[in-house]
């Protein structure tokens, strides 16, 4: 969903309201995670301001908004709709939906045509040139193979407008450690580096037979998660045992479940329930109270231990909620590479913008790979609009293109791939064709990944985890609370690349695929994690978490990421991170 800042301040300067960037930026963030647009996230965001007689716009305040606000009574909004389809999993709409109801209106309009008499000049037609491109609608009412077809990447087609025009390339927008003396550039491959797929107990390396799950077994695969990571806080807190939930007790009790919603809608303060393990309570369910915990950070799906009074056996009023365990740091060996420093480039797609079907971002990206010869580029394709041919072609121009740098290319596939098998985990892309000179410096891995490059080890995800559990997530806490940190804090406590159950509806989770291939081996020192919202470098529990954005956002450029890192050296005392420096940079 695509939200203009320029347009937020215009509306909330009609009413005398004047907003900082920063109060801008979190408006822009809330826009997309409560699915508002400009206008009526600005007509509530007044009201709110008139009806509790705040005057100045700050951060203070949009958290105010949010969580007395937003929360609530847009929670109510979505539960409603919920019902109205059907009792789906209720979420903001993605560009993909919205693709579908354009289409659906076009259909719609097709028909209603056809049982009217056509009239003379009733018929217009659209006149495209480059001084005013086509839209999405008429764009969408294209033939694919038209789109599709070779000589859509002839120098003859319309190059992106807005895209072409931009001034602000190459702009450091957010930095990470001391970049002070650091070059940006790599020896391109020549040093030796040490490449290995983590897995546990293996990595996926091939496709599998899916949609074939049963609920059974998606009940043994959550039981097991429950009961792996009730141990770990049950060792790590010296907790003697975990009390059934049904059990009156007149006593505090220490419990272990899963976080639920009582409903169909989204999760809010007074619509939690625990659901028990199955050793202790059988997988029973109690409703929870909220009101006596200061702070709290909760998800769906999510793991926890609670302690809190529950003397009727009915509702347990939390008092305390255990803070999550992380794994430990993977320890490098001798075998892990020689080269103690390197440079790593780390992308996003789409690779193209949506008012023009060449690809110039991308081609602009392989200049970049070519001029600072990174030792590793990280890709994730999210080709929306390929297939398999286009795909491949896509792949040769990334793969041959940068052959001169001699950087090491890893390509990660995404859930909104068309060509690829949209189910999570996902198996790597087979391209049979590379030349035995590409082979070496080539690596498909699968979506999710953990990768450890010289001993350093980087978790590396396509799905927009922070877009999907920031919409589901609620929160509750007396000081200045991040969003970003919180959710990342609970993907590694978690110990998983997607935590939150159930998924979101585009994401086709197989269960038992899931606990094979997407649980965190080791606590990463790097994690990759691409989103649509605002992009970053934080340090979450030793671990360098990187958001580097799309290289294109509609029709304007986008960023991208580079990390420069230096291997730890055996003997050096404590952990340090080998994460010197990064900086997210636009295209």
């Amino acid at each position: 969903m695509a939200v203009s800042a320029q347009l937020l301040v215009e509306e909330l300067h009609i009413f005398g309201l004047e907003c900082e960037e920063a109060v801008t930026e979190k408006l822009v963030e809330l826009c997309i995670l409560y699915g508002q647009n400009e206008e009526g996230m600005a007509s509530e965001l007044i009201a709110f301001c008139t009806s509790t007689r705040k005057d100045c716009l700050t951060l203070e305040t949009l958290n105010s908004f949010e969580h007395e606000f937003l929360s609530k009574r847009l929670s109510r909004t979505w539960h409603g709709a919920s019902k109205d389809r059907g009792h789906r999993h209720a979420g903001p709409r993605d560009i993909v939906s919205i693709q579908e109801l354009i289409e659906v209106e076009e259909e719609e309009e097709t028909l209603l045509n056809s049982y009217t008499t056509p009239s003379k000049g009733s018929q217009k037609r659209t006149i495209t040139t480059p001084e005013t491109p086509l839209t999405k609608r008429s764009v969408s009412a294209r033939s694919p193979h038209q789109l599709l077809s070779p000589s859509s990447f002839s120098p003859s087609a319309t190059p992106p407008q807005k895209y072409s025009s931009r001034s602000n390339r190459g702009e450091v927008v957010t930095s990470f450690g001391s970049a002070q003396g650091v070059s940006w550039s790599g020896s391109g491959g020549t040093s030796h580096l040490s490449l290995k797929v983590l897995g546990h107990p293996e990595p996926l390396t091939r496709s599998y037979k899916y949609m074939f799950q049963k609920l059974p077994d998606i009940r043994e695969v959550l039981t097991c998660k429950i009961e792996e990571l009730g141990s770990e806080l049950k060792e790590h807190y010296k907790i003697e045992a975990f009390a059934p939930i049904l059990v009156p007790a007149q006593e505090p009790v220490t419990l272990l479940g899963q976080i639920g919603c009582d409903s169909n809608g989204k999760l809010n303060h007074k619509s939690v329930i625990l659901e028990g393990d199955l050793e202790h309570s059988s997988g029973t369910q109690i409703p929870v109270d909220l009101s006596e915990l200061k702070e709290y950070s909760l998800f769906p799906g999510q793991v926890v231990v609670m302690e809190g009074i529950n003397t009727t056996g009915r509702k347990l009023v939390a008092t305390r909620l255990y803070e999550g365990v992380p794994l430990p740091f993977h320890q490098p060996d001798e075998e892990d590479g020689d080269s103690e420093q390197f440079m790593v480039l780390v992308a996003c797609g789409p690779y193209t913008t949506s008012d023009s079907i060449t690809f110039d971002p991308l081609l602009d990206l392989i200049t970049i790979i070519n001029r600072d010869r990174p030792d590793v580029c990280i890709l994730s394709c999210l080709l929306t609009s390929s297939f398999e041919d286009v795909f491949k072609q896509c792949l040769r121009t990334i793969i041959e293109g940068t052959r001169s740098s001699g950087s090491h290319l890893i390509f990660v596939p995404s859930l909104r791939d068309v060509h690829h098998e949209p189910v999570y985990p996902q198996p790597p892309f087979s391209c049979s064709d590379l030349l035995r000179e590409d082979k070496k410096r080539v690596r498909l891995v699968s979506e999710p990944c953990t990768l450890s490059i010289n001993g350093v080890t980087f978790g590396l995800t396509s799905t927009d985890l922070l877009f999907h559990m920031g919409a589901e997530e609620i929160s509750s806490s007396s000081g200045t609370s991040d969003r970003f940190s919180r959710i990342l804090k609970h993907i590694l406590t978690q110990r998983s690349y997607y935590p939150l159950y159930p998924p979101q509806e585009d994401v086709a989770i197989d269960y038992e695929n899931f606990y094979l291939y997407a649980q965190l081996p080791v606590t990463p020192d790097i994690f990759i994690a691409p989103s649509e919202l605002r992009y970053f470098v934080k340090d979450i529990l030793g671990c360098v978490c990187v958001n580097p954005g799309r290289l294109t956002k509609g029709q304007v450029g986008g960023t991208f990421g580079r990390l420069y890192l230096r291997r730890q050296t055996a003997g050096s005392g404590g952990r340090q991170s080998p994460c010197a420096a990064a900086q997210v940079v636009r295209i």
